[in-house]
Protein backbone atom coordinates (compact mmCIF):
# COMPACT_ATOMS: atom_id res chain seq x y z
CA UNK A 1 0.00 0.00 0.00
CA UNK A 2 1.31 3.57 -1.01
CA UNK A 3 0.65 5.79 2.21
CA UNK A 4 1.20 9.55 2.55
CA UNK A 5 2.31 9.98 6.00
CA UNK A 6 0.93 13.32 6.38
CA UNK A 7 -2.02 12.60 4.15
CA UNK A 8 -2.40 14.79 0.96
CA UNK A 9 -3.91 18.62 1.01
CA UNK A 10 -6.84 19.64 0.25
CA UNK A 11 -7.73 22.23 -2.35
CA UNK A 12 -10.11 23.84 -4.91
CA UNK A 13 -9.16 23.25 -8.61
CA UNK A 14 -9.17 26.20 -10.66
CA UNK A 15 -7.39 25.31 -14.21
CA UNK A 16 -4.72 23.20 -15.49
CA UNK A 17 -2.67 24.73 -18.14
CA UNK A 18 0.97 24.32 -20.06
CA UNK A 19 0.55 20.73 -19.46
CA UNK A 20 3.11 20.84 -16.23
CA UNK A 21 0.79 23.46 -13.69
CA UNK A 22 -2.33 23.81 -12.34
CA UNK A 23 -3.82 26.62 -9.99
CA UNK A 24 -5.47 25.93 -6.99
CA UNK A 25 -7.03 27.05 -3.92
CA UNK A 26 -5.95 26.15 -0.15
CA UNK A 27 -8.62 25.68 2.07
CA UNK A 28 -7.59 28.88 3.92
CA UNK A 29 -7.88 30.91 0.62
CA UNK A 30 -4.60 30.97 -0.50
CA UNK A 31 -3.88 30.39 -4.37
CA UNK A 32 -0.55 28.86 -5.73
CA UNK A 33 0.60 26.82 -8.50
CA UNK A 34 1.53 22.99 -8.36
CA UNK A 35 3.02 20.79 -10.52
CA UNK A 36 1.12 18.49 -12.68
CA UNK A 37 2.90 15.35 -13.30
CA UNK A 38 0.80 14.17 -15.99
CA UNK A 39 1.89 15.01 -19.93
CA UNK A 40 -1.52 13.64 -21.19
CA UNK A 41 -4.65 15.11 -22.44
CA UNK A 42 -5.85 14.46 -19.25
CA UNK A 43 -9.54 14.00 -21.06
CA UNK A 44 -12.62 14.21 -18.56
CA UNK A 45 -9.75 14.18 -15.37
CA UNK A 46 -10.66 17.70 -14.35
CA UNK A 47 -12.73 20.57 -14.20
CA UNK A 48 -12.84 23.49 -12.14
CA UNK A 49 -14.28 23.32 -8.86
CA UNK A 50 -13.63 19.99 -8.89
CA UNK A 51 -11.31 18.94 -5.88
CA UNK A 52 -7.81 18.20 -5.97
CA UNK A 53 -5.74 16.60 -3.45
CA UNK A 54 -1.48 17.65 -3.33
CA UNK A 55 1.33 15.94 -2.21
CA UNK A 56 3.76 18.11 0.04
CA UNK A 57 7.10 17.79 -1.12
CA UNK A 58 8.57 19.71 2.05
CA UNK A 59 11.19 21.10 -0.09
CA UNK A 60 11.00 25.00 0.18
CA UNK A 61 13.58 25.09 -2.84
CA UNK A 62 11.24 23.38 -5.01
CA UNK A 63 9.94 26.09 -7.99
CA UNK A 64 6.67 24.37 -7.32
CA UNK A 65 6.44 22.34 -3.94
CA UNK A 66 3.44 20.86 -4.57
CA UNK A 67 2.41 18.10 -6.74
CA UNK A 68 -1.12 17.38 -7.96
CA UNK A 69 -1.58 13.54 -6.88
CA UNK A 70 -5.31 13.03 -7.01
CA UNK A 71 -8.62 14.86 -8.14
CA UNK A 72 -12.21 14.29 -7.19
CA UNK A 73 -15.34 15.07 -9.31
CA UNK A 74 -18.78 16.41 -7.91
CA UNK A 75 -19.84 12.74 -8.39
CA UNK A 76 -16.93 12.02 -5.55
CA UNK A 77 -15.45 9.72 -7.95
CA UNK A 78 -11.55 10.12 -7.65
CA UNK A 79 -8.73 9.23 -10.14
CA UNK A 80 -5.57 9.15 -10.27
CA UNK A 81 -3.51 12.04 -11.98
CA UNK A 82 0.21 11.19 -11.57
CA UNK A 83 0.27 8.34 -13.87
CA UNK A 84 3.93 7.77 -12.96
CA UNK A 85 2.71 6.28 -9.49
CA UNK A 86 1.16 3.05 -12.11
CA UNK A 87 4.27 1.44 -11.76
CA UNK A 88 4.46 1.68 -8.60
CA UNK A 89 1.05 0.58 -7.22
CA UNK A 90 1.65 -2.23 -9.93
CA UNK A 91 4.91 -3.63 -8.16
CA UNK A 92 3.74 -3.63 -4.86
CA UNK A 93 0.67 -5.57 -6.30
CA UNK A 94 2.88 -8.11 -8.11
CA UNK A 95 4.87 -8.13 -4.77
CA UNK A 96 1.77 -8.71 -2.47
CA UNK A 97 0.05 -11.50 -4.62
CA UNK A 98 -2.56 -9.30 -5.91
CA UNK A 99 -2.24 -9.55 -9.59
CA UNK A 100 -2.85 -13.61 -9.57
CA UNK A 101 -1.88 -13.79 -12.85
CA UNK A 102 1.91 -13.52 -11.65
CA UNK A 103 0.93 -15.10 -8.31
CA UNK A 104 4.28 -16.63 -7.12
CA UNK A 105 6.89 -14.64 -9.19
CA UNK A 106 10.53 -15.63 -8.62
CA UNK A 107 11.86 -12.72 -10.16
CA UNK A 108 11.31 -9.14 -11.01
CA UNK A 109 13.32 -6.50 -12.78
CA UNK A 110 12.08 -3.09 -13.88
CA UNK A 111 12.98 -1.28 -17.45
CA UNK A 112 14.35 -3.94 -19.18
CA UNK A 113 14.78 -3.40 -23.01
CA UNK A 114 13.70 -6.03 -25.35
CA UNK A 115 11.86 -5.63 -29.07
CA UNK A 116 12.88 -4.87 -32.57
CA UNK A 117 12.10 -1.18 -32.05
CA UNK A 118 14.23 0.08 -29.24
CA UNK A 119 11.47 -0.74 -26.45
CA UNK A 120 11.75 -0.76 -22.58
CA UNK A 121 9.32 -3.29 -20.60
CA UNK A 122 8.20 -2.01 -17.48
CA UNK A 123 8.31 -5.44 -15.89
CA UNK A 124 10.27 -8.58 -16.65
CA UNK A 125 9.24 -11.09 -14.48
CA UNK A 126 9.98 -14.93 -13.87
CA UNK A 127 6.80 -16.90 -12.99
CA UNK A 128 6.42 -19.74 -10.35
CA UNK A 129 7.58 -22.17 -13.26
CA UNK A 130 10.29 -19.54 -14.11
CA UNK A 131 8.93 -18.82 -17.46
CA UNK A 132 10.02 -14.69 -18.72
CA UNK A 133 6.80 -12.89 -18.46
CA UNK A 134 6.57 -9.74 -19.58
CA UNK A 135 4.26 -6.93 -18.29
CA UNK A 136 3.12 -3.54 -20.04
CA UNK A 137 1.43 -1.36 -17.83
CA UNK A 138 -0.84 1.35 -18.78
CA UNK A 139 -2.77 4.21 -16.59
CA UNK A 140 -6.41 4.45 -17.63
CA UNK A 141 -8.32 7.64 -16.41
CA UNK A 142 -10.53 8.10 -18.94
CA UNK A 143 -14.73 7.43 -18.22
CA UNK A 144 -16.58 8.38 -20.79
CA UNK A 145 -19.68 6.19 -20.44
CA UNK A 146 -21.22 4.42 -16.85
CA UNK A 147 -18.34 2.83 -15.07
CA UNK A 148 -16.70 1.78 -18.92
CA UNK A 149 -12.73 2.88 -18.76
CA UNK A 150 -10.99 3.75 -22.34
CA UNK A 151 -7.15 3.50 -23.19
CA UNK A 152 -6.05 5.51 -24.67
CA UNK A 153 -7.33 8.87 -23.66
CA UNK A 154 -5.50 10.62 -26.93
CA UNK A 155 -4.06 9.28 -29.61
CA UNK A 156 -0.48 7.33 -28.84
CA UNK A 157 1.89 6.12 -31.80
CA UNK A 158 3.97 5.07 -28.11
CA UNK A 159 1.49 2.86 -27.06
CA UNK A 160 1.08 1.26 -30.84
CA UNK A 161 4.50 0.60 -30.76
CA UNK A 162 4.33 -1.24 -27.70
CA UNK A 163 0.98 -3.02 -28.80
CA UNK A 164 3.70 -4.55 -31.61
CA UNK A 165 6.37 -5.20 -29.29
CA UNK A 166 4.13 -7.32 -27.33
CA UNK A 167 2.75 -8.99 -30.35
CA UNK A 168 5.84 -10.14 -31.61
CA UNK A 169 6.94 -11.69 -28.17
CA UNK A 170 4.07 -13.65 -28.01
CA UNK A 171 4.19 -14.92 -31.59
CA UNK A 172 7.67 -15.85 -30.88
CA UNK A 173 6.36 -18.88 -27.65
CA UNK A 174 9.38 -17.97 -25.86
CA UNK A 175 7.66 -15.83 -23.19
CA UNK A 176 4.36 -14.60 -22.07
CA UNK A 177 3.40 -11.13 -23.10
CA UNK A 178 0.54 -9.41 -20.48
CA UNK A 179 -0.55 -5.62 -21.19
CA UNK A 180 -1.92 -5.13 -17.87
CA UNK A 181 -4.97 -1.71 -17.64
CA UNK A 182 -3.79 0.26 -13.76
CA UNK A 183 -7.09 2.17 -13.64
CA UNK A 184 -6.77 5.14 -11.39
CA UNK A 185 -10.51 6.02 -11.36
CA UNK A 186 -12.84 4.53 -8.67
CA UNK A 187 -15.86 5.14 -11.07
CA UNK A 188 -14.70 2.69 -13.66
CA UNK A 189 -15.29 -1.27 -13.65
CA UNK A 190 -14.77 -2.24 -17.22
CA UNK A 191 -12.07 -1.26 -19.30
CA UNK A 192 -11.89 -1.42 -23.11
CA UNK A 193 -9.77 0.47 -26.07
CA UNK A 194 -10.62 3.85 -27.01
CA UNK A 195 -11.59 2.89 -30.82
CA UNK A 196 -13.59 6.57 -30.93
CA UNK A 197 -10.07 8.30 -30.17
CA UNK A 198 -7.05 6.11 -31.72
CA UNK A 199 -8.97 3.37 -34.40
CA UNK A 200 -5.32 2.10 -34.67
CA UNK A 201 -4.45 0.95 -31.31
CA UNK A 202 -7.84 -0.62 -30.82
CA UNK A 203 -6.54 -2.42 -34.30
CA UNK A 204 -3.29 -3.38 -32.79
CA UNK A 205 -4.90 -4.36 -29.72
CA UNK A 206 -6.81 -7.17 -31.13
CA UNK A 207 -4.21 -8.12 -33.27
CA UNK A 208 -1.95 -8.59 -29.64
CA UNK A 209 -4.85 -10.79 -28.27
CA UNK A 210 -5.48 -13.00 -31.60
CA UNK A 211 -1.52 -13.52 -31.01
CA UNK A 212 -1.23 -14.44 -27.74
CA UNK A 213 -0.81 -11.32 -25.10
CA UNK A 214 -2.74 -11.26 -22.07
CA UNK A 215 -5.01 -8.04 -21.06
CA UNK A 216 -5.78 -7.66 -17.67
CA UNK A 217 -6.98 -4.54 -16.11
CA UNK A 218 -7.29 -3.89 -12.15
CA UNK A 219 -8.33 -1.47 -10.22
CA UNK A 220 -7.48 0.66 -7.45
CA UNK A 221 -8.13 2.31 -4.17
CA UNK A 222 -7.57 5.90 -4.00
CA UNK A 223 -7.79 8.51 -1.08
CA UNK A 224 -5.70 10.69 0.70
CA UNK A 225 -4.20 8.89 2.91
CA UNK A 226 -3.14 5.92 0.53
CA UNK A 227 -3.51 4.60 -2.49
CA UNK A 228 -3.23 0.67 -3.72
CA UNK A 229 -4.43 -1.80 -6.16
CA UNK A 230 -7.80 -3.68 -4.92
CA UNK A 231 -8.27 -6.14 -7.47
CA UNK A 232 -9.30 -7.05 -11.17
CA UNK A 233 -11.86 -5.47 -13.30
CA UNK A 234 -13.63 -6.45 -16.68
CA UNK A 235 -12.01 -6.10 -20.29
CA UNK A 236 -13.39 -6.62 -23.36
CA UNK A 237 -12.33 -5.59 -27.06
Amino acid sequence: MMKFESGLIKARLIKRYKRFLADVELENGEQITVHCPNTGSMKACWEPDWTAYLLDSNNPKRKYRHTWTLVENFAGERIGVNTHLANTLVEEAIENGTIKELEGYQQLQREVKYGNENSRIDFLVHDKDNQPVYVEVKSVTLKEDDGIGYFPDSVSTRGQKHLRELTELAQTGSARAILLFCVQHTGINHVKPAQHIDAKYAELLAIAIEAGVEVIAYGCSLSSESMVIKGPLTFTL
